[in-house]
């Protein structure tokens, strides 16, 4: 066997492969001798078929079968030796008139290469990194909803202004409908306000959803549509009241806040108050860090320039799927995928250049940091070694799991080695300001 290579330029080469008949004869013989000892042909007694008639009957089959695993492995092992960087899969060149009566035979694949470059860390104009706090107004906030949530409910028959609604906004037309709950005190507007006052369960309610409600995120929990697309649609929805309740909020006593967090953790509103700000921040710090690898990862593939296979590669998608899409369809699919696939290949710089790979120990501490974190959380707060040792042995024999796991801890280091190594300008914001900021 003989494998060339011939590079068309710096992101396409197409490899030839010459088998000879000795490099697979051997292996087709071995098959057909199995399949003489249990064909089952009538008017020969098993194991007794003469040879030249199970070579007629499965020869060409074992033959094709045998060759195109010569080919595989062989393609793999080269590509390995090599140390091509290749993306996708070689391609088998279209050969109509193979003639597998020949003895040996000559195949050619395409190949689509990764293109070199190199990223840059330091872009011109820094990437904020925001720290986002809470502030008194969430605190409180925070507060007033744990009393409400904890309060007694009174169910109702007439909407006053400090209660709760339930039903469905409607629009027939534009085959719009969402489920919700809210407070009527959440509404914007004298207008929107008393349409519900006086309402009655069974009355319907009709109104617009642009300027519906005060608070930017009562949108889309209520409504199920950004504050934007509201004002865009500005549909207007009937409101049929399905129930009425008010909440007679509960006490700030120690009784809730042993009901909140176990008896004695906390012993007045002021710890009360410090500990929402603590697990508020810990919360939008998971937000923020997503949010700054999210720009970060925008930026990168902004600013770091290469030129990818793009015809091989529209070719590949066209072939690899488990039913062949037509060529528009696949140019379709590169596009959409493109950016993803620029993303991938800086990435994997990054993690090679830095030596970022992540070890099966790494994962199972990882995972056994995890499973800590969520005991923690239904108070089994010092779990002994050998307990996390099993959990996280039964968790790393998923193949799935595991997967999952070294993408959380891949992100997170990588996470980490932006925030050391790009260019970052640092930004205190209020959960508001941040949402301004970023989703505006």
């Amino acid at each position: 066997m003989n494998i060339t290579r011939e590079n068309i330029d710096d992101l396409n080469a197409v490899l030839k492969v010459d088998i000879a008949k000795d490099d697979y004869n051997e292996k087709v013989q071995k098959v057909l001798k199995d399949y003489r000892k249990s064909a089952n042909i009538p008017g020969f007694r098993k194991g007794h078929v003469p040879m030249g008639l199970v070579q007629k009957q499965y020869g060409k089959a074992v033959l094709v079968d045998e060759v195109n695993k010569l080919l595989q492995d062989s393609l793999q092992k080269y590509l390995t030796e090599e140390k091509l960087d290749v993306l996708g899969n070689p391609l088998p060149k279209d050969q109509e008139d193979l003639n597998w009566d020949a003895g040996d035979y000559t195949f050619e694949f395409e190949l689509g290469l990764a293109p070199k470059f190199e990223v840059d860390l330091q872009p011109k104009k820094a990437i904020t990194s925001y720290t986002i706090v809470v502030d008194d107004k969430m605190v409180d906030n925070q507060i007033t909803t744990i009393q409400k949530q904890y309060g007694k409910i009174t169910s109702k028959q007439e909407v006053e202004k400090d209660d709760e609604v339930s039903g469905s906004f409607v629009n027939e037309e534009a085959e719009f409908e969402k489920k919700t709950m809210f407070e009527v005190a959440k509404l914007k507007g004298k207008a929107n306000t008393s349409a519900f006052v006086g309402a009655k369960v069974g009355d319907t309610v009709t109104v617009s959803t642009k300027g519906l409600f005060e608070e930017a995120g009562d949108y889309r929990s209520f409504l199920g549509l950004s504050e934007e697309e509201a004002k865009e649609k500005n549909l207007e929805v009937s409101f049929t009241i399905e129930e009425v309740n008010h909440r007679e909020p509960a006490d700030l006593d120690q009784e809730l806040f042993d009901k909140l967090y176990g008896p004695g953790v906390i012993t007045s509103v002021t710890e009360l108050k410090e500990k929402i700000k603590e697990e508020g921040e810990n919360q939008f710090k998971q937000q923020s860090d997503q949010q700054l690898l999210n720009d970060v990862t925008e930026r990168l593939i902004e600013n770091t320039e290469f030129d990818l296979p793009a015809e091989f590669l529209k070719k590949w998608i066209q072939r690899s799927g488990e039913k062949e899409l037509t060529f528009e369809e696949a140019v379709e699919e590169y596009e959409r995928s493109e950016k993803g696939l620029r993303y991938q290949l800086i990435e994997g710089k990054i993690i090679a250049d830095n030596e970022l790979q992540i070890t099966f120990e790494e994962i199972k501490a990882y995972a056994k940091e995890m499973i800590k974190a969520q005991m923690a959380q239904f108070g089994q707060n010092d779990p002994k070694d050998e307990e996390l040792e099993g959990i996280a042995a039964r968790i790393l024999s998923n193949q799935d799991e595991v997967k999952r796991l070294s993408e959380q801890l891949m992100n997170k280091k990588l996470l980490d080695f932006f925030k050391e190594n790009v260019k970052l300008k640092e930004k205190e914001v209020t959960f508001d300001e941040f949402v301004k900021e970023v989703y505006n």
